[in-house]
């Protein structure tokens, strides 16, 4: 019987201690001018007053410690009597300044291997925080229902590489071709793993096309026939002959990976999304993604 591995508690204490350090980068104030020329360099309209940089600083507060706008603007001030020369945006201008940030996952990342598996799954995400009484109450006439979150998340550092944020009636399966182009845009991707929902004839297809190994487990009483699809039988074939022995080798077990997410991205920024305006969610949930991953390379120490 193989020797039970003693977790390190200290390491492990350590790293969610890091987790609740905000790294504050204050090179905007520095760059404030500068970066204020480019932005308004043939730009119609009124000009901007203050930088994406510091938009981006105040996109920290606002996810990790769920601040809203209005103590935002309080939190500026406070940090400007200690930087005299910080001006001071109102609340509302940070809201409409924060909903319009195009936040990128690759400035996000850091420590990725050479060749990188991938999990991939779903999840639901209330869009009010009245809780589930409301849709009981009103039935199917309840117009609020779920945002669903699909994700590709590096299986060895826990990092979020590509994100996709559609309504609840999108199934699964037609979501992992636009989560694994994505990811391969900012990793060399080599496995993909991912659960029953995605197991289909096309997914097999572009995976075997774009030289990346299937790690999707068939259905339950799948046909081991090719139908157009002879990557999908050999995956099958393999699962039916020996089923503990397939997962083994392609590592299934790391789909737990993407379900951590799920659970720490809830557990940190909450079960549900501020925004109203369903473009300001999908806002929101790339820029918790990219919080997360800042809150991870912390953690680890990258």
């Amino acid at each position: 019987m193989p020797k039970k591995v003693k977790r390190d508690w200290k390491s492990y204490n350590d790293q969610l201690v890091k987790r609740g350090e905000l790294l504050i980068d204050l090179d905007f104030v520095e760059n404030w001018e500068k970066e204020l020329e480019e932005m308004n360099r043939g730009k119609r309209g009124k000009p901007f007053d203050y930088p994406w940089s510091l938009i981006e600083f105040l996109a920290f507060p606002r996810y990790f410690f769920r601040l809203p706008f209005r103590q935002e603007e309080g939190f500026v001030e406070a940090l400007a009597k200690l930087v005299p020369e910080l001006r001071i945006p109102d609340y509302s201008t940070i809201c409409r300044r924060i909903n319009c940030l195009q936040p990128k996952l690759e400035r996000s990342l850091r420590g990725l291997g050479d060749d990188v598996v991938i999990a991939i799954d779903a999840s639901g995400m209330k869009v009010t925080n009245h809780g589930e009484w409301r849709r009981e109450l009103w039935g199917g006439k309840s117009k609020r229902g779920f945002l669903k979150i699909h994700v590709a998340v590096d299986v060895k550092s826990g990092q979020i590489l590509a994100m996709e944020v559609t309504d609840e009636r999108t199934g699964d399966g037609k979501m992992l071709k636009p989560l694994v182009e994505r990811a391969s845009e900012r990793a060399n991707v080599k496995l993909a793993l991912a659960d029953s929902a995605y197991d289909s004839r096309e997914n097999f297809n572009f995976l075997e096309s774009n030289g990346i190994e299937p790690g999707i487990r068939p259905k339950l009483g799948a046909s081991g026939k090719a139908r157009g699809s002879w990557a999908r039988r050999r995956a099958t074939r393999e699962f039916m002959k020996d089923e503990k022995r397939r997962k083994r080798r392609v590592g299934y077990g790391g789909r737990w990976r993407a379900e951590g997410t799920f659970s720490n991205l809830k557990r940190t920024f909450g079960e549900f999304a501020t925004a109203r305006k369903f473009k300001d969610m999908i806002q929101e949930m790339m820029l918790k993604a990219f919080t997360y991953n800042m809150v991870m390379n912390l953690s680890a120490g990258r």
